[in-house]
């Protein structure tokens, strides 16, 4: 109640039967037509493939990072965007774990209500209560909140409820323990064998809450342990870990996981605490909701950047010639920054992950040709600062300054393309 009250878990039987089908059937889909990949990421200068599969889903443009590795969303078929999907399967799939976000969404907001109801009941408490009252109590307000799920208010002075709740992708996770040749030891509490190490989430935004569905292919062959018989966790039964970051005095938490479980990790936890995922023996899939911090990853951002970075360039109306408007240091420095960012954040991170998204959906192809196009026209703009500073007739001072940023990002660009040719 005290280390780990910002964990809500609930179990399957307080979801709808309804969307455990939906979502249930969208991952047998997935999986049937190999839509989940091993990512290669990189982790202190060296390139690992991960043990789990995965595929993101989510808002259309929108992208996650982690580990130096760049996921694109397969777009749920949102409200106006035209999308095509490889099969009617993968779009039913998209649509179902649409509906899941919307759930998790309604739930986080209900969760995180009911704890201030919680926490704002002690601090009026001023005299001595029955604790086991007091949680009752708290447990009955959180309920009557729960049952109003028509509409979800969220008052003006807590307008950040929504910006940390408000889900824009889900990141799908498959693994077979069982066809895994080796999986490591947890290291602190000797809970066994662990799928994910212990980490943060990263690329969230801030006091965001994360959102878990957890569906492991649980059958008659693979039974719970007699509780009795079992000092540590039960090995055949997937687990949540959780422990306080950096700190291994504080006894670490293992919550088992069936099939249909959810969990919630609200406000700061994801950044006060580090979780895992503890492998049971049958094959399981999650769907992890988040709120990634997006400012600088949506297609819509880079697309600007783009624009922004051609406004200095110009075509002379009679010979088409293209020239620079400006030579200034900052503004060389800005589109040469921005045409590394497309270059090595959006083509490079897209291609080199080969033709996967296509086995969804083809909605990234538009958008990385015109990528490719702006690139292009970014590439002709270094060829003209090159040109432009070798003329005799610049000021010598501002020919310096432009120089020397220039070539820093030229030299950046050459040490990220050997790197990548590396890869």
């Amino acid at each position: 109640k005290t280390k780990y009250s910002k964990l809500i878990f609930r179990k399957s039987d307080a979801v709808p039967e309804e969307l455990h089908q939906m979502v249930q059937e969208s991952f047998l889909a997935l999986r049937e037509h190999n839509c989940f990949f091993q990512d290669l990421v990189r982790i202190k200068g060296k390139d690992f493939l991960t043990p789990v599969s995965r595929i993101l889903v989510g808002n259309p443009g929108c992208t996650y990072k982690y580990l130096n590795t760049r996921l694109f969303t397969v777009p749920w078929p949102a409200e106006g965007y035209d999308i095509k999907y490889c099969s009617p399967q993968i779009h039913d799939a998209c649509k179902a774990l649409m509906r899941l976000n919307d759930y998790m969404h309604i739930e986080t907001v209900k969760a995180l209500q009911g704890q201030n109801l919680f926490e704002n009941k002690e601090v009026q408490d001023t005299t001595v209560i029955d604790r086991k009252q007091s949680f009752a109590t708290s447990l009955i307000e959180q309920e009557s909140v729960s049952k109003d799920q028509s509409g979800v208010c969220i008052s003006e002075d807590d307008r950040s409820l929504k910006n940390r709740t408000s889900y824009n992708l889900t990141l799908l996770n498959y693994m077979d323990p069982l066809q895994m040749l080796y999986l490591k030891q947890e290291p602190y509490f000797g809970m066994g064998n662990m799928a994910v190490s212990w980490h943060h989430d990263e690329n969230l935004v801030e006091r965001s809450a994360v959102a878990v569905y957890s569906y492991s292919c649980e059958d008659s062959s693979v039974q719970e342990s007699n509780e009795q018989e079992l000092k540590g966790r039960d090995p055949a039964v997937w687990h949540v870990g959780l422990k306080v970051a950096w700190d291994i005095e504080t006894p670490g938490l293992a919550v088992p996981l069936h099939q249909g479980d959810i969990y919630l990790m609200l406000d700061d936890l994801n950044m006060t605490h580090q979780h895992c995922v503890l492998a049971g023996l049958s094959p399981r899939f999650s769907s992890t909701h988040r709120v990634a911090e997006s400012s600088r990853g949506t297609l819509e951002y880079i697309l600007g950047q783009c624009e922004l970075a051609l406004q200095n360039l110009q075509t002379d109306s009679d010979s088409m010639a293209l020239s620079l408007k400006s030579l200034e240091a900052a503004v060389v420095k800005q589109v040469e920054e921005i045409h590394n960012e497309v270059e090595f954040e959006w083509l490079r991170q897209f291609w080199f992950q080969g033709k996967r998204y296509l086995k969804c959906t083809d909605w990234w192809l538009k958008p990385m040709a015109k990528l490719e196009e702006f690139w292009r026209k970014l590439e002709i703009m270094t060829s003209l600062v090159l040109s432009e500073v070798r003329k005799e007739q610049q000021i010598e001072e501002q020919r310096n300054e432009t120089i020397s940023c220039f070539l820093l990002l030229l030299k950046e660009r050459q040490k990220l393309r050997k790197e990548w040719t590396a890869r």
